[in-house]
């Protein structure tokens, strides 16, 4: 039953999906978090930060430890990984079929004018998402954490967005940061 649910359950985090990895990042958090409590969001906090940090995208690797914490086995990394990725192969074989030859079509172009926007906001949606006591701790119980992790946010947004540091180097420098103040 597990596997079924699983499956269920990412195949519609995947089908419904614009915007990539970090924008799925909302619908993992509702599902597995909110809705069927398989994890807690302290441990979804922990995949993000994880699954950041290891190779292939995002939404994937937490597919995979989220399969494996709900059922205990293998199997059940293997049913949401393959569930999660599922919708996309499907979709981009019939898109890459029908594509090139209807991509000036003025429906086709408004579709993707209206998913930019839906995609922009599903991140931003996952980066509220991480804003949370989890990652910042609070100011009313632990104001060290509080404001050593919002330096670390502050510099590793400027860090990136306004002198463009490359990110794997922004990760590791404040993996260490973060290693050396907690």
């Amino acid at each position: 039953m597990i596997y079924l649910q699983l499956f269920y359950t990412f195949f519609k985090i995947g089908l419904f999906n614009f915007g990539g990895g970090y924008a799925m990042l909302s619908l993992i958090q509702g599902e597995v978090v909110t809705h069927h409590g398989w994890i807690t969001a302290q441990e979804f906090t922990d995949i993000v930060a994880i699954s950041q940090s290891t190779p292939g995208p995002i939404g994937i690797n937490a597919a995979t430890y989220v399969g494996y914490s709900a059922s205990g086995s293998a199997w059940g990394s293997v049913v949401a990984t393959f569930a999660v990725v599922l919708p996309s192969l499907i979709l981009m074989l019939i898109i890459s079929k029908y594509f090139m030859k209807y991509q000036k079509h003025p429906a086709v172009e408004s579709v993707f004018k209206g998913l930019r926007p839906a995609a922009v906001g599903l991140l931003a949606a996952a980066a509220l998402v991480l804003m949370n006591v989890e990652n910042f701790g609070s100011p009313t119980r632990d104001t060290f954490q509080f404001i050593v992790s919002v330096i670390i946010f502050l510099a590793a947004f400027i860090g990136t967005y306004r002198f463009k540091v490359n990110p794997i180097l922004m990760i590791v420098v404040c993996g260490i940061v973060g290693l050396i103040l907690y």
